[in-house]
């Protein structure tokens, strides 16, 4: 028999920005309905940010052993044990699943319902047996790996990112299909675990990203023993005697025992029945304006399922957005993508923030101008032998309007630029703040710098200061 349920906001998909409008309105006192259809914390928490950066740390671990030769340490290679490896991923995810548990979201006093939602109405959602209506409905249903139609793919066996955590044997050759984020941790990992690993990009590998950044983080994988091919267009697979297949774009086959999809993400809105809800949507993910109402004003979308930039930082930002929206009525609340900081945990790490030079030269033309750094000359770097880095900071006047970093630690660096681009900040800003001696940050207050360096000392400094010291 139906139950009937009516409550201030009903939070479709228990991910990360489903979990933060469910505990933060919940706290505020309003009445909460969640409903979640798999795994309590979504994507980030069971197959994405959380096991991805245990596996990339258990993979670090591995690869120090082979790198201390550069300090006097002995290198040796490793013995992994891969079961273990995988036991290590689960119990991390296991450590931080209780934070996002049915329990404590019952104990925040929602209604938490474990079954699939859809649409009856325009505030209306069924869903384990309840009929909820709904003051505001929040769909954070997410995203999931896109699959391609390739001819045989369907016939052989292959990992995404929601399986490939559960294997519990190393590869001895995988082949990954897609050189973007998830595709260049997931080879880096499983290559400095002991996999031979070939990543087979159709176009650029981490394309999103500035390609000066790029091709250092490229360079320094290849010199691990990556192969990265780039142009290389996957037109079928097969499968036979445990070897896998990919036949390429102008005849060339590359053969594995494993097989990775990673070329992309694609909107979870399946089952929802939108329609009924007069919610419009299209392959790209659900249509919503800058304060993250849909097409019914009733209901938002927030994170992956929107099409934006998919990034659980996005989706948590996105979720205050919506309380402040939906219970506070400030009208004025909007999401805006111009300060979201990315992170790609590939060693060396890729960071950014803003704009591209590409992106504000295209928009600014002249007005834009750039700094640089190469941040391995930093003292600290230096003696911890990082490797090339570099930190790219766009200008437009003096205003910070973009940067990029690439090097050890460039994810925790990026911090301090996203701050000032949030907060309308000038280069002058970043300069006059006293860094610590010996850090990988001094990078940025460097870079801040050299944008004063011409002028400082120039010939009219110069004089200027002569013509100071004659008055003692």
């Amino acid at each position: 028999m139906t139950k009937e349920l009516s409550v201030d906001l009903c939070v479709i998909g228990a991910g990360s920005g489903g979990l933060s409008v469910a505990a933060g309105a919940a706290q505020l006192g309003a009445s909460v309905a969640l409903i979640e259809k798999s795994e309590m914390g979504g994507d980030c928490l069971n197959h994405g940010c959380v096991p991805s950066k245990a596996l990339l740390a258990a993979a670090k671990s591995a690869h120090a052993h082979r790198s201390g030769g550069k300090f006097g340490v002995l290198a040796h290679e490793p013995t992994v044990d891969f079961v273990a490896v995988n036991a290590h991923v689960k119990d991390v995810i296991a450590g931080i699943a209780p934070h996002d548990s049915q329990e404590r979201f019952e104990g925040l006093g929602c209604t938490v319902i474990r079954d699939e939602a859809r649409f009856v109405g325009p505030t209306t959602v069924e869903a384990g047996g309840y009929k909820i209506e709904a003051r505001r409905v929040i769909i954070s249903t997410g995203s999931s790996p896109f699959v391609p139609p390739i001819d045989g793919l369907e016939e052989t066996p292959y990992f995404t990112n929601e399986t490939i955590f559960d294997n519990t044997e190393l590869p001895e050759r995988l082949i990954v299909v897609g050189g973007g984020p998830i595709g260049m941790e997931m080879a880096q990992a499983h290559r400095r675990l002991g996999a031979d690993v070939v990543v087979l990009e159709g176009a650029k590998a981490l394309g999103k990203d500035d390609p000066e950044v790029t091709s250092i983080a490229l360079e320094s994988l290849r010199a691990e023993g990556l192969d990265i091919r780039e142009g290389a267009l996957a037109e079928s697979v097969s499968h036979d005697g445990g070897k896998i297949q990919v036949h390429l774009k102008g005849g060339e086959i590359v053969e594995g025992t494993h097989l990775l999809m990673a070329v992309g993400r694609k909107a979870n809105v399946e089952g929802l029945d939108l329609e009924k809800a007069g919610v419009t949507y299209s392959r790209r993910g659900i249509d919503v304006g800058v304060n993250l109402k849909t097409s019914n004003s009733k209901v938002y979308a927030i994170g992956d399922v929107t099409g934006g930039l998919q990034f659980t930082h996005v989706a948590g930002y996105h979720a205050g957005v919506v309380i402040r929206s939906a219970l506070f009525k400030m009208f004025w609340a909007k999401a805006s993508t111009d300060h979201i900081p990315w992170v790609t945990y590939v060693d060396p790490e890729i960071a950014h923030v803003g704009m591209t030079e590409q992106q504000a030269k295209k928009k600014f033309g002249a007005g834009v101008s750039v700094l640089r750094f190469e941040a391995n000359e930093t003292d600290r770097a230096q003696a911890e032998r990082t490797g090339k880095g570099l930190i790219k900071v766009i200008l437009k006047g003096s205003r910070i309007i973009g940067a990029s970093i690439v090097g050890k630690g460039a994810g925790e660096m990026i911090h301090l630029w996203a701050f000032a681009i949030a907060n309308k900040h000038k280069i002058g800003a970043m300069a006059g703040y006293v860094a610590p001696y010996p850090t990988l940050g001094e990078a940025s207050k460097r870079v801040a710098g050299s944008y004063y360096t011409p002028k400082l000392f120039s010939d009219r400094t110069k004089k200027i200061v002569r013509f100071l010291t004659n008055f003692g």
